[in-house]
């Protein structure tokens, strides 16, 4: 798809029906067609105008032929039936002389606050022009890690209440986002890095200090991500932790059953060969086997329960220790 925008000094965003000189070319997810009526119309190399369509790009700026390329990630939430999803994609910024181009896979939030005209871009400036957008790339990124952060907090929420595959899953998925914003906003801070040192930012006041607001939301936003990023970790550890030791109880209980059950089974099946055995030719030799059967399973489970708390006792007293060494540290 191709839309072409205008606007200069304080005048609003308006649409084009074809191509001016110092207008706004807006590519989204282009047919090869499309990207070769634009290369013509434009002089924009090929190979600039199909960077950004590639997911798998990593951030960058070049120059080539008179064109300047400043390739950045940009933060993406996809709907599904098991909940939103974030990533990353590439958006590629490019001008020369003639115009601006924007090129990504999927339309951009940012850049529809500049077509709805809640921020004000000037398109005769493609330097301000690609600034405003890094500024508003990286305030999406603090509202993509925010989002992530409420719906973390959401889903431990639930798994206090109940165990289940499918909030352990989405806290999987929630660390795979943070993952890749964590790349994403690293990539970008080296190409920011880069930009800072180019004479058309540190010559210009205005250009340097809205750089350096972006260089700013940027690094809290890497700083979120590691925070986020760690403590989701954690919690994954931590619930991987209460699991096992679920198991391990439910285990212990089940050792614990199988071994006095096992007890009146021994007893039973003694007297049930076929060979003379005590009691055998009394009638009331049953309920004697019973009463054995009861008498030695209840000494068996005493012993055990016994023996069970007395390892509760030593820990809680070896874990009091602990505590009392490193208080008095």
């Amino acid at each position: 798809m191709i839309k072409f925008f205008k606007s200069e000094g304080t005048a609003s965003t308006e649409r084009l029906d074809a191509f001016e000189k110092g207008c706004w070319v807006d590519l989204v997810n282009p047919t090869d067609d499309e990207v070769e009526d634009i290369c013509t119309l434009t002089g924009i190399p090929e190979e600039m105008l199909k960077a950004a369509l590639d997911e798998e790009e990593t951030a960058r700026f070049e120059r080539d032929d008179g064109a300047f390329m400043c390739l950045v990630d940009t933060p993406t939430i996809t709907d599904t039936d098991e909940g939103d999803i974030y990533g990353t994609i590439p958006v590629a910024m490019i001008y020369n002389d003639r115009c601006i181009v924007t090129v990504s896979l999927r339309g951009n939030p940012v850049l529809g606050d500049f077509v709805s005209n809640r921020v004000a871009i000037d398109t005769a400036q493609p330097v301000l022009f690609m600034l405003t957008f890094m500024l508003g790339n990286a305030k999406r990124f603090l509202s993509g890690l925010r989002q992530i952060d409420k719906k973390s907090l959401r889903v431990q929420a639930e798994l206090h209440r109940s165990m289940k595959n499918k909030e352990l899953i989405q806290l999987l998925e929630l660390e795979n986002s943070l993952v890749y914003f964590s790349t994403s906003l690293s990539s970008n801070i080296g190409v920011y890095n880069k930009l800072g040192r180019l004479s058309m930012i540190t010559q210009n006041e205005d250009y340097q200090d809205l750089y350096d607001d972006v260089v700013v939301e940027t690094r809290q936003a890497v700083e979120m991500c590691t925070i986020y990023r760690d403590i989701l970790s954690g919690t994954m550890d931590a619930y991987a932790s209460v699991i096992s030791n679920n198991v391990n109880t439910v285990m212990k209980l089940l050792a614990v059953i199988t071994l006095i059950i096992s007890i009146p089974t021994l007893i039973a099946s003694l007297w049930g060969m076929n060979v003379p055995v005590p009691f055998g030719e009394l009638s009331w030799g049953f309920w004697v086997i019973i009463g054995i059967c009861i008498v030695v399973t209840g000494v068996l489970a005493y012993f055990v329960i016994r023996s069970t708390n007395s390892i509760k006792i030593k820990t809680a007293r070896i874990q009091k220790k602990r505590r009392n060494r490193r208080g008095r540290d």
